[in-house]
């Protein structure tokens, strides 16, 4: 009995010794590819049988109860993140799972750009293949509502920057992201901004912000636009400043400004009604935040765009009379 009982613990030991030599073996040999390099995805809340099979139907010629086999005898079962990701050949069954135990997710990117208005990043969203288009549907306030936003209008809330993210993500957590950005950076500004501006609030100076960005052709112009918005708010002067009234005409603006436009009164009209807009009219950046913060002491009143991206300012209306003829009256006789 005692000569059988050690034949079959020889037989045991030796079919589990060629059972992890198989697993071995399996585990460090490369997998074939559908092609290299391969994208898949892994969806969130998949328990590792289903992660298998999902690897399988992306094209990775792996055999799934040996990959499961393999995850519990790594004790990375249960440490499988959901994503986007990528293989190329040569990929082994371990070094798949290492990658999917790390998150080692694949990225893309999306810029979202100064100067524009929610309705393009709204756009530039839709339009990106790589996110979860959650906010299709959605109004905007249900949009700020999703995002833990607080605000009633969404213009301006979002900090103009290139956002990284793993693929099949949503849209909202990039809105999310950009919004928390903002917030952070406008706090930041706003303890730091200089003495007597005259706006109370940190959402006034990202109204404010949003005019010097729209304003601004040349980056050097920035503060003197700054100032000439401030110089005029503190006279009691109409801000009178074109790109507010193109923003309160929505989607009816054609590209062309005409009189009637300046004389249209809407809640963005700063030639009809004093002071400054009620929102933000686009996505400033923090060099229009900070120059709207701490504007030059200067005693200019106007500017006009000269046609190559720069202004010409002045301080008085009569100047200012003079360089419309020299710049725009040439460009349009």
């Amino acid at each position: 009995m005692k000569r059988l009982f050690f034949r079959l613990m020889t037989l045991v030991l030796m079919c589990a010794a060629g059972a992890l030599g198989i697993l071995a073996w399996f585990a460090h040999t490369p997998v074939l590819l559908r092609q290299s390099p391969l994208d898949f995805t892994i969806e969130p809340g998949s328990p590792m049988k289903q992660v298998a099979r999902q690897l399988v139907d992306a094209g990775i010629d792996v055999e799934p109860f040996t990959l499961v086999l393999l995850s519990r005898m790594t004790r990375q079962a249960n440490g499988i993140k959901a994503g986007s990701y990528e293989v190329e050949t040569g990929v082994t069954p371990l070094g798949l799972l290492d990658k999917l135990t790390r998150g080692d997710v694949t990225q893309a990117e999306l810029p979202l750009i100064e100067g524009w208005s929610f309705r393009q990043i709204r756009a530039a969203l839709d339009r990106h293949a790589d996110l979860r288009h959650d906010s299709a549907g959605l109004d905007d306030a249900e949009i700020l509502r999703r995002i833990g936003a607080a605000a009633s209008h969404p213009e301006g809330l979002f900090f103009p920057d290139t956002y990284l993210f793993a693929k099949r993500s949503s849209d909202l957590d990039i809105l999310r992201r950009a919004y928390r950005h903002q917030q952070k950076v406008l706090q930041r500004e706003w303890e730091q901004r200089a003495d007597g501006l005259p706006y109370k609030t940190p959402y006034q100076a990202l109204i404010m912000a949003s005019l010097v960005e729209k304003e601004t052709g040349q980056a050097k112009d920035r503060p003197l636009v700054a100032s000439v918005f401030v110089n005029r708010l503190r006279a009691g002067m109409l801000l009178q400043t074109d790109p507010t009234v193109i923003y309160g005409l929505g989607t009816e603006f054609d590209g062309n400004l005409r009189k009637q436009h300046l004389q249209n009164d809407t809640p963005y009209n700063t030639y009809t009604r004093p002071g400054l807009p009620p929102t933000p009219i686009a996505m400033p950046g923090v060099a229009a935040l900070r120059a709207a913060l701490h504007p030059p002491q200067t005693d200019y009143l106007y500017f006009v765009a000269r046609g190559d991206g720069s202004s010409a300012f002045s301080r008085t209306l009569d100047e200012h009379n003079r360089a419309v003829a020299q710049y725009i009256r040439k460009r349009n006789p």
